[in-house]
């Protein structure tokens, strides 16, 4: 892996066939696929790598059951074939996790949830690719995962599940399956395989301007963060994707403002309690007041509940927690948890915003849900924006399939048989003994293969052995870790 200095000499030295602005999920995504095609790949990033909404999320991959309200049946089983993909792909950071709605004394189970469960079992399944899948993992000597069709469990199974619900003895619930992803991680995976084929990578530089040659996109302006210097990037196609930042890229002269997206803000709020204050083993639908619920989940020793989602009109860079929305997260918990949580015993809280499009051209009405578009201007600048964490990979090869098509290549998309990182056994890190057996696991799937590189510092440093926080499975070893490896 190339350090920073050497990134920012490769970019002001070489002609690229792509230029990507956007260090998140769909940037590295689309960096990824294109150098997996065989083009040469520049990424550039304002700040940090998954800094912005691709670090804010509620950490699923998921359908997405509740677009299944809103008809979006195509949102959800693009979806669903990507999570059944990742979790393949990408096996130590997208993992299965158990999902339940649970009914209790004198109310009957919501019929209208079942049904949109036995279409999210019909939409999740592919068995040409099912049958591939199994076919490979067999191979490879490794296991292959399909989530179960739902299935209705009783009350002392819900509250093995859910010990927080103990005392309102629920009486059964629906049990299905999505899963659970480390954002920030995906992302730095992601870029780490951008890498390995051949793209140049580099943070901390700012685009203050788009070059044009005869009208059309033929590079970027980066202002370097530490030094403020000014450098330029040529390339043959220049790709937006900055997310919720999309619509502040434009170029000088467009044709129609259809050639550009308008962005809706959404923010999402989510906040984090501790276990013992609401012990879950499992993730929950919530119900949170008019026909709207949220989820509550299991995350690193704690609990995660979200999210909000409101238009927002503040401050991109750093979205505040409103009071607003954590007292209405809280409330729902306390209603059904039947407990007396108050925003003072919170262990964290995050807030990020969601790209949501709002067309210009008046004959399309305003997207609210969470599909992705690709963009075009006049001078060739593809935008990509919309869309979630889970089909970030779709979102990508839209953007690539459109630079061959218009450039009459012969590239089909790889990013569907590539494996993300390398998973490893804790079991066989050859230093597992120097940390405590929680946070063996969590190096383990945080890491993968790179988990021996941590341990190797927890071996030169035992202080980095130890846990930030008792009774959670961080090490300090993590911050020293992330530096060494993303560097």
């Amino acid at each position: 892996m190339r350090t920073r200095a050497e990134a920012l000499e490769r970019l002001q030295r070489d002609r690229f066939d792509v230029v990507v602005i956007g260090g998140g999920i769909t940037g590295a995504g689309v960096a990824f696929d294109a150098a997996t095609r065989g083009y040469s790949v520049a990424l550039v990033e304002r700040d940090d790598w998954s800094c912005g909404t691709s670090s804010r999320s509620s950490k699923m991959v998921h359908g997405g059951l509740r677009y299944l309200q809103n008809f979006d049946l195509g949102l959800v089983r693009e979806a669903l074939l990507e999570r059944e993909l990742l979790v393949r792909l990408a096996p130590n950071l997208v993992k299965p996790l158990p999902f339940l709605v649970p009914a209790f004394e004198g109310a009957r189970r919501d019929f209208r949830i079942g049904v949109g469960l036995n279409m999210y079992d019909v939409m999740a399944r592919n068995p040409r690719r099912r049958r591939r899948a199994q076919r490979e993992a067999a191979e490879e000597g490794g296991e292959y995962w399909s989530p179960d069709r739902h299935r209705t469990i009783d009350g002392e199974e819900v509250v093995s599940f859910l010990p927080a619900l103990e005392s309102r003895n629920a009486t059964s619930a629906y049990l299905f399956f999505d899963c659970q992803t480390d954002d920030s991680r995906l992302v730095l995976t992601v870029l780490g395989e951008a890498e390995r084929f051949g793209a140049v990578c580099c943070n901390g530089a700012h685009v203050a301007e788009l070059i044009e040659d005869a009208g059309r996109a033929a590079g970027v302006v980066c202002e370097e963060a530490e030094s403020g210097e000014r450098f330029t990037i040529a390339a043959d196609n220049v790709v937006n994707a900055t997310g919720v930042w999309a619509d502040q890229i434009r170029p000088e002269e467009i044709h129609a403002e259809e050639e550009v997206p308008t962005i809706r803000p959404s923010r999402g709020t989510h906040i984090l309690i501790e276990r013992e204050r609401l012990p879950l083993n499992a993730a929950v639908v919530v119900p949170a007041g008019q026909d709207r619920t949220i989820f509550a989940l299991p995350w690193y020793g704690q609990t995660l509940i979200g999210t909000t989602d409101n238009d927002y009109e503040g401050s991109l860079e750093h979205p505040p927690v409103a009071d607003g929305d954590v007292h209405y997260l809280l409330d729902a918990v306390n209603t059904y948890f039947d407990r007396d949580i108050g925003p003072d015993e919170l262990a964290g809280a995050y807030a990020g915003v969601r790209p949501l499009i709002s067309s210009a051209d008046p004959k399309k009405s305003v997207d609210i849900s969470r599909k992705a578009e690709l963009f075009e201007t006049s001078s060739g600048l593809i935008t990509i924006t919309g869309g979630k964490l889970t089909t970030w990979r779709r979102m990508a090869k839209m953007v690539v399939d459109r630079m061959v098509e218009r450039e009459f290549r012969t590239a089909p998309c790889r990013t569907d048989e590539i494996p993300l990182g390398e998973p490893v056994d804790p079991r066989e890190l050859r230093s597992r003994d120097v940390v405590p057996a929680d946070s063996l696991r969590h190096i383990a799937d945080r890491y993968g293969h790179f988990a021996e590189r941590v341990l190797e510092l927890c071996v030169e440093r035992p202080q980095l052995g130890a846990p930030i926080l008792p009774g959670l499975p961080d090490l300090l070893a993590d911050n020293q870790g992330r530096q060494v490896l993303d560097h």
